[in-house]
């Protein structure tokens, strides 16, 4: 596959009427489009649109990805559902990424490898296994963000030129609950953007378990209760409007009795200690995997010592029954037969060598060899595996 570019964009709050999807398919006459999603695949040439652009206008979540190593996910929210404060420690510039329009705020996340292997279809991604971050990040879950920031400083391991020296004393932002316990989607995203396992391993040490911030139905009406009447109003007409995201954002706030629970800014790691330390780990795993290799290559070798032992004994219980054998094996003209017939030789030498009867085994061996020297697959065989006394 010498190239492959892959776009897609949905359109999950409000569906595109006929001349958004007529101004859409101007862009792309090949592209699947519908009220909420277009889709398309490029094997030459490029899409005339422009993803940000689309963005701003249409679509609130876009994916795309290319066989050189370029993957960008995209999601857009109306302003209000989340804070700009809250985005903006995650951000990091040109990787993770926001701005907001007049209605919306959009967060791009990148990820650019040049030396990644495109194999095909394991490569392949849709916004359907991806998509579901936007409504986490809606319901205020900020591991979306937490993870674009990992994966984009975790770039730094395979690309040296990524960041400045100074970056390695950058302090991570807020870390959110639940690094340890990420949903399908997060876990999608965390592939897509390539974050090193070992480096969320690290990260999740400081991350406490996610907790049921759900509130007991009598409390929760009490809170309710208590919101003045023209505030609740206000929030109703929101969703009237078709804004309910942003009513959901803001009555989360008021009722929260409690902030999100992150690790305390003292306890913050810094960029170069969240990487050695996931180098650390990456050496314990190579460690552990070198030992065992090492322990099943001695297995190996000694059940293969055990099984010869066994040959030889019972090669040694039958030595004219070998010879027997061996000449049997010469009969068929078969080349694995001359192999194994062989390979019975280099026993009875064993066998020999251990009775004592070398020199008996010699004379027999260059015996067979006058015999079948017009069988030069044999013969070379035979003088390769060094077989005569005094050889090997």
């Amino acid at each position: 596959m010498s190239e492959y570019q892959y776009y897609e964009f949905l359109a999950v709050d409000r569906p595109l009427d006929a001349r958004e999807q007529a101004a859409v398919r101007a862009l792309s006459t090949r592209a699947q489009i519908s009220a909420t999603s277009f889709t398309n695949e490029y094997h030459w040439g490029d899409f005339r649109g422009d993803p940000l652009q689309l963005m701003e206008r249409y679509y609130d979540a876009h994916l795309y990805f290319a066989n050189w190593g370029s993957r960008t996910l995209m999601v857009r929210l109306p302003l209000g559902v989340l804070e700009v404060e809250a985005v903006e420690p995650y951000l990091v510039d040109p990787l993770v990424t926001a701005w907001d329009t007049a209605g919306h705020l959009i967060l791009g996340l990148h990820s650019d490898h040049e030396d990644a292997e495109f194999f095909g279809v394991d490569d392949l991604y849709t916004l359907a296994g991806l998509v579901g971050v936007r409504a986490e990040l809606a319901a205020g879950d900020l591991r979306p963000l937490y993870l674009g920031w990992l994966a984009a400083q975790g770039t730094w391991d395979r690309d040296e030129g990524a960041f400045g020296s100074d970056n390695e004393d950058v302090q991570e932002p807020p870390v959110p609950p639940g690094l340890s316990e990420l949903t399908a989607s997060q876990r999608a995203l965390a592939d897509f953007l390539r974050l090193d396992p070992d480096l969320l391993t690290v990260a999740a040490q400081a991350s406490p378990p996610s907790a049921d911030t759900r509130l007991p139905a009598k409390q929760l009406a009490s809170r309710v209760g208590r919101i003045p009447s023209g505030e609740k109003d206000r929030l109703l007409v929101l969703v009237a409007r078709g804004e309910s995201l942003v009513a959901q954002a803001e009555l989360r706030r008021r009722l929260s009795s409690e902030g999100v629970a992150t690790c305390d800014e003292l306890t913050r790691r810094t960029v170069a200690e969240l990487l050695d330390a996931a180098h650390l780990i990456r050496q314990e795993k190579h460690r552990r995997a070198e030992a065992a290799r090492v322990e099943a290559e001695a297995e190996r070798e000694r059940k293969s010592a055990a099984a010869r032992e066994r040959r030889l004994a019972a090669v040694s219980a039958d030595v004219e029954g070998g010879w027997a054998r061996v000449e049997a094996m010469i009969v068929t003209k078969k080349p694995a037969e001359y192999d194994a017939a062989v390979t019975l030789l280099e026993d009875l030498r064993v066998v020999a060598e251990r009775a004592d009867q070398v020199g008996e085994f010699g004379a027999r061996l260059a015996a067979l060899r006058t015999r079948h020297q017009r069988k030069p697959s044999l013969v070379r065989r035979i003088d390769q595996a060094g077989l005569f006394v005094g050889s090997g």
